[in-house]
């Protein structure tokens, strides 16, 4: 008889999640990881969060990603909201303060929660870095994508206008530029304060929602001049809205809403 493993499903603007308690350093197959997170197959997710113990004394526990095609990612946003909750959830808790150890470092998150299942969340993403940017010829136009780094790599590009279709034909040859690959963001500047977004995430494919890509097109954008620091933008992702807040440091706050969906048992092998 196989054994049975425990998951939650949890998603925070329709990117969603398959969240797993893990007692030591074990990281799951990326076979079993892909075979989990097939929509048709499995659980269905764009990946797999597996919780643990923390890594430094200051830290309520440690999340490790892991991506539908089983690799690691540094960090995921998204993914850390829906963390948060479900340890609000484990603490038995309305609302609180934690701090969770992350592949890209410590991340503080606020949580309040909204409903029996839902929170909102503001989570300090940490310092956006600014990268060298780089061009790209698509037919006789060239496409400028400026580079952030939240931890892990995005590349932006601004004023897009380009269909699904196309940015699911050219993110993969982006992120490919590079040899960990990159999240690829196609923004869209509506006004002093509000962007569009669509986000093509290495290892998933187009998402309805990035945390860290919003993050990272936030940071361009006023490094840029595009919008103010210290400013809250609005992001608008295919999934909803997210709210964002860059400091003259570059420091990155942002408040989104994560949701737990249900739960249940899987076999393990």
């Amino acid at each position: 008889m196989s054994t049975k493993l425990e998951f939650w499903k949890y998603e925070g603007l329709g990117n969603d999640f398959i969240v797993v308690e893990r007692a030591g350093d074990d990281v799951l197959p990326s076979a079993r990881v892909a075979a989990l997170c097939d929509r048709h197959f499995g659980i269905g997710a764009d990946g797999v969060l597996l919780v643990g113990a923390p890594r430094s004394g200051q830290s309520r526990a440690s999340m490790v990603v892991l991506n539908a095609d089983g690799t690691r990612p540094e960090m995921c946003g998204n993914g850390l909201r829906c963390v948060a909750l479900h340890l609000l959830e484990r603490d038995g808790s309305d609302g609180q303060s934690l701090i969770v150890d992350t592949d890209a470092g410590p991340r503080a998150c606020e949580i309040t929660r909204t409903g029996a299942a839902s929170a909102e969340v503001v989570s300090d993403l940490g310092v956006g870095r600014l990268l060298e940017g780089f061009r790209v010829e698509v037919g006789s136009r060239a496409l400028a994508f400026s580079r952030v780094s939240m931890g892990n790599p995005h590349a932006i590009c601004f004023d897009h206008q380009l269909s699904s279709a196309d940015i699911d034909a050219l993110a993969p040859g982006v992120s490919a530029r590079f040899p960990d690959g990159s999240n690829v963001e196609f923004a869209e500047q509506r006004d002093a304060t509000t962007f569009g977004l669509v986000v093509w995430e290495r290892g998933v494919g187009r998402t309805l929602a990035c945390g860290t890509g919003a993050a990272a097109m936030a940071v361009a954008a006023v490094s840029e001049q595009r919008a103010a620091f210290d400013t809250a933008l609005s992001v608008q992702l295919p999934g909803g809205p997210l709210t964002i807040w860059v400091s003259r440091e570059r420091q990155v706050r942002v408040l989104g809403p994560a949701r737990r969906v249900y739960a249940g048992w899987v076999d393990a092998v």
